[in-house]
């Protein structure tokens, strides 16, 4: 696979709102196979929250969760059972982990 054939991965914002008033923006900045994401809850704090990695698809991404008690990436199941899936989906669960609310 050449370089050429990956999908450029930029700076990106993208908004997320858990079925509230409050939306939430989202950073998502990319290196070589890697694209990661950051929140920004309410407080305003940037929140690292996941990584994707590329597989040759761009529909399909490798996925890992933030764990911020080590302060690593760390592989991680998506809700459907599967270590890899589309970016929305990815997004989807890391910012119901870390960014929804209790009781959510």
């Amino acid at each position: 696979m050449s370089l050429d054939s990956r999908p450029e991965v930029g700076p990106v914002s993208k908004v997320y709102n858990p079925g509230s008033r409050d939306s939430r923006p989202v950073a998502v900045h990319g290196r070589c196979r890697d694209a990661c994401a950051e929140g920004e809850p309410a407080d305003g704090e940037r929140v690292k929250l996941m990584r994707l990695r590329y597989g040759g698809t761009a529909s399909r991404w490798g996925f890992a969760l933030y764990y911020a008690g080590s302060d690593r990436y760390e592989d991680s199941l998506l809700p459907a059972g599967a270590f890899a899936g589309g970016p929305e989906d990815t997004l989807d669960c890391a910012c119901q982990l870390h960014l929804a609310g209790p009781g959510l």
